[in-house]
């Protein structure tokens, strides 16, 4: 009932708390997400504010992570709404792939998504890592490419074109693991 609509809702993990939530008003639960001065610097298109970050979750937003089994190993990556987890995109799974080649895509595609829908969300992450990859518009790998890993390559590089084609105005933050739990694109294997 909601499609089609700009809507905005969340879960609890409890009848009580979603009771409690519901007698108190939506203010007391919706985060806007801080104003940021746009400037035409490519530098700054990208906003990372790891270090001066507050303890809320700026919404809405999309958060993205990836899953590697092996250092390479097979690899996937998503992205889903943050407040409500539901599945925006999942690419894989690649063969020979890191958990840095994940996220770096992941961020990327993120990035494509929300501009191509307009939409004026946050985008976290929980790589350091990766967020420093798309700040140098290069995935900084040490992997080789070969046969296996192909289609995975491929991707890389028509992420790092688009990179080098695009702008964007999308806030990127660290997800806070030790304050927030995982990030809400986890795919749960730990």
């Amino acid at each position: 009932q909601v499609k089609g609509v700009a809507a905005k809702y969340k879960g609890f993990s409890t009848r009580e708390e979603a009771e409690k939530a519901l007698a108190g008003t939506p203010e007391d639960y919706i985060t806007r997400k801080p104003h940021l001065p746009s400037t035409p610097s490519l530098a700054s298109d990208l906003h990372s504010h790891s270090g001066d970050q507050s303890s809320t979750i700026h919404l809405p937003a999309l958060a993205v992570d990836a899953a590697c089994s092996g250092n390479p190993g097979t690899m996937e990556f998503r992205g889903v709404i943050a407040d409500t987890g539901t599945q925006i995109f999942h690419r894989g799974p690649y063969a020979e792939g890191t958990n840095n080649i994940g996220e770096f895509l992941a961020i990327v595609l993120g990035l494509a998504y929300l501009k191509l829908h307009n939409l004026p969300w946050a985008l976290y992450s929980d790589s350091k890592t990766a967020i420093s990859w798309v700040r140098q518009r290069q995935c900084k790998t040490k992997i080789q490419w070969n046969t296996k890993n192909q289609d995975l390559f491929l991707a890389v590089r028509a992420a790092e074109k688009w990179l080098h084609e695009n702008t964007w105005d999308t806030p990127i933050y660290k997800w806070d693991t030790e304050r927030w739990g995982e990030i809400p694109a986890d795919f749960g294997r730990k």
